[in-house]
């Protein structure tokens, strides 16, 4: 899941998505981005910052990855 969810922020970092197959939880996490309004000047910073999180998140245990919109919101916490 590790693998594919770096694949998956690649190609989104990338800006183009290589493949026409997702997984269910790749299609929530790509919708999430979606519904999410980041300000452009700070996107990629806020998706690395993202990216960063999920990896540690999969490394401690199994699950799917937090959604963008749920570390947006504890990012706001702090």
């Amino acid at each position: 899941m590790l693998n594919r969810f770096r694949r998956l922020m690649g190609e989104v970092l990338r800006g183009k998505l290589a493949r026409n197959n997702f997984a269910p939880w790749e299609m929530a996490i790509l919708l999430d981005f979606d519904a999410c309004e980041l300000p452009p000047r700070r996107r990629t910073d806020i998706l690395r910052q993202y990216q960063r999180a999920v990896e540690r998140q999969l490394e401690a245990g199994p699950g799917p990855p937090m959604r963008l919109s749920h570390f947006l919101i504890l990012r706001a916490r702090k």
